[in-house]
């Protein structure tokens, strides 16, 4: 247990947007920083994160939280685990005790596949330094390969030796659980139960989630023997989908976000290399083809991918497919070609740091010319052949969603191989045309009630139990959200009794007005604010004077749902320019004066109409049953007391009452 003032210390110190920065790719706009948000598929940026009040809101998927809350969601952690990576972030002491064999055991099954490849990326590391073996072999094995120790360190490279049980006879000895070695695929387990080591004999690379985590390996054989399988990595598990996992990524999101782009290799000694070569912007796609997911994690952190390949023909044509998922998902792309007999790895250990630098800068070339360079010489002069590469490129084209881009590109297509442009865009309208139509059929076809992610469907789920009228729901926000920004704040209201000008709190102001009326807020999240307020209203002070309540006080509440909707109420989608003051551009401000005091007047008018609206039907429902003349009389006389009040208000508001 972490204790409390440990806690508020963390909180406190964590900063939002250093800790959202590590993951997602944030710009300034206005007092707040923006970026494509991490919890949904999106194009257009909607994250916002507010570096004042230390919190997040994704104004698309409706996704909120502090620095805590998004290392959960994010990364998948325990709120202990979040704190912890938050207190080693910052430097601040947490006192724990060891963890005994047993403790390990207990722990909850994913923290536990952590614990074990986090031992097991520990294990290898030691293997290859300390023991004889592997310094003999591992070792000397990464030198040949020309990695510097340093760079054995940072990558925390490592070596299994050549035994069938060492390694899974060590972590059982050390209190580790067989079924977690057997679940991350650190050991493989026989028809007769036993348990050998899957990576045997292996070059051992860890492969890191985005806090550092390791979460697999990729094993390299030193077998000349063609039958055994050059590359041997890790299966899918609960904290391990290669097809979500870019090798390299945690090394390399600084220098991704610095630079403004993402270099995509094959294999883990290209991306080694290159980072020893200076070159830090750079990930390799993790043992698997390149996928969606990957790409769309590179678009967190970069708009622009270069793509980087040896001169292999074979290998060159499968990139193809990358490609065109890369154009699809909206990303600018460019390839590089090295020379034959050379790749990024090679290339980066036979050539100085200012070479790499230049040759990947000077010979990066986009996917229009690259296409262009290879297929024509496939064609030779060949039409049939030239009009299948038309098709080719023309297709590529037609999948950049940007209409701007693809009228750019098609221009560039038409010049390099001379050919009329006119054409080559009834050739991408054709198929855009056809793949609408295929995707709306898909869509009618399959056109089902789905479950919405959207954030009408999330507040919904936090905010309003079903059955509430949906008018005094949004009458009730509208007075919470005041509450939430402005409590602190001072309007100035006319004193009827003396008619002069007075100042009052706007916490206390609403306070009086709601108990006054005897007004009650249905929705029960709403009353649990509105109490934690009334409770400090309501001091022991003589003269029950309004105690303020700190900002912090719901945004780190411990009921979950709480600060998740003061963070909603407390985050905008829309920012005034700094820019438009300058201009002479005048916009009324919520929070000036008497705009506040209007806004809070017209909230509090509409809350006692949609009550009184909501006791008027109520009334009518009793009178259609009721039997007694005397109960009827009086159900009369309540309910014009109710439409007198209703009429009044509605007036106030320049509202004309129909019913």
């Amino acid at each position: 247990m972490i204790p409390r003032e440990t806690v508020q210390t963390i909180t406190e110190t964590a900063r939002i947007n250093e800790v959202v920065g590590e993951f997602v790719s944030l710009k300034r706009r206005g007092v707040n920083l923006i970026g494509l948000c991490p919890f949904h598929n999106e194009k257009t940026p909607s994250f916002n994160v507010n570096t004042a009040r230390n919190i997040f809101k994704c104004f698309g998927c409706g996704e909120v939280g502090d620095s805590v809350s998004f290392l959960m969601r994010h990364e998948h952690f325990t709120y202990p685990e979040a704190l912890r990576y938050l207190a080693k972030k910052y430097g601040i002491p947490i006192q724990e005790e060891e963890q005994t064999p047993e403790m390990i055991q207990q722990m909850n099954e994913r923290e536990g596949l952590f614990k074990v490849t986090e031992f097991a990326k520990n294990y290898f590391v030691d293997i290859l330094n300390n023991n004889d073996n592997g310094r003999a072999i591992g070792f000397s094995y990464f030198r040949e390969r020309g990695f510097t120790p340093a760079i054995i360190e940072k990558f925390q490279l490592g070596y299994c030796l050549d035994e069938w049980e060492n390694f899974t006879k060590t972590a059982i000895t050390k209190g580790y659980n067989a079924d977690y070695l057997v679940k991350t695929g650190l050991s493989i387990r026989k028809d007769d139960g036993s348990l050998y080591d899957r990576f045997k004999g292996r070059m051992m690379f860890p492969i890191h989630n985005l806090s550092g985590r390791t979460i697999g390996f990729g094993g390299r054989t030193l077998s000349s023997d063609k039958k055994v399988a050059k590359y041997v990595n890790s299966p899918e598990s609960d904290i391990y989908s290669k097809s979500k996992v870019l090798y390299g990524l945690y090394f390399s999101k600084s220098a991704i976000v610095q630079q403004d782009s993402c270099l995509l290799v094959e294999g883990y000694t290209d991306v080694i290399s290159l980072h020893q070569a200076g070159v830090e912007n750079v990930v390799a796609s993790s043992g698997t083809s390149l996928t969606t997911e990957q790409i769309k994690l590179i678009s967190r952190y970069t708009k622009n991918i270069v793509m980087l390949y040896d001169g292999d023909a074979a290998g060159v044509k499968a990139s193809f497919r990358g490609l065109d998922m890369i154009l699809k998902e909206g990303l600018n792309v460019r390839i590089v070609l090295f020379p034959d007999g050379q790749d990024p790895d090679s290339y980066a250990r036979t050539h100085r740091s200012e070479e790499v630098q230049k040759f990947i800068s000077e010979n990066a070339v986009d996917f229009i010319r690259f296409k262009s360079d290879l297929l024509l010489k496939e064609a030779a002069g060949d039409p049939i052949k030239k009009t299948a590469l038309l098709k080719d490129v023309v297709s590529s084209i037609a999948l950049i969603p940007d209409e701007i881009s693809r009228s750019v590109y098609t221009t560039e297509c038409s010049r390099i191989l001379d050919f009329p442009e006119t054409v080559l865009i009834s050739e991408i309208n054709k198929i855009l045309r056809a793949n609408f139509k295929k995707q709306f059929s898909e869509h009618t076809e399959n056109d089902v009630p789905i479950e919405t992610h959207g954030h009408a469907s999330r507040q919904q789920t936090l905010e309003q139990p079903i059955g509430i009228n949906e008018q005094i729901a949004t009458a009730e926000r509208g007075i919470i959200r005041i509450l939430i920004n402005y409590h602190q704040s001072e309007i100035s209201i006319t004193n009827e009794e003396t008619d002069e000008i007075e100042k009052i709190n706007v916490g206390n102001y609403i306070f009086n007005e709601i108990i006054n009326d005897e007004l009650t807020f249905e929705n029960p999240l709403y009353n649990l604010i509105f109490q934690a307020f009334s409770t400090r209203t309501l001091s022991e002070v003589e003269g029950h004077e309004y105690q303020l309540i700190d900002d912090s006080y719901f945004l780190h509440h411990e009921n979950e749902q709480i600060k998740q909707l003061t963070i909603d109420l407390m985050t905008f989608p829309h920012i005034i320019s700094e820019n438009w003051e300058e201009k002479g551009i005048q916009v009324k401000k919520e929070c000036e004066d008497e705009q506040l005091f209007r806004i809070i007047r017209g909230d509090l008018l509409q809350f006692r109409l949609y009550k009184l609206e909501k006791m008027i039907d109520d009334v009518r429902e009793k009178l259609k049953n009721e039997h007694s003349e005397e109960n009827a009389t009086i159900l009369v006389a309540q309910l014009k007391g109710y439409q007198r009040g209703r009429a009044k208000i509605s007036d106030l508001l320049g509202r004309k009452v129909t019913k």
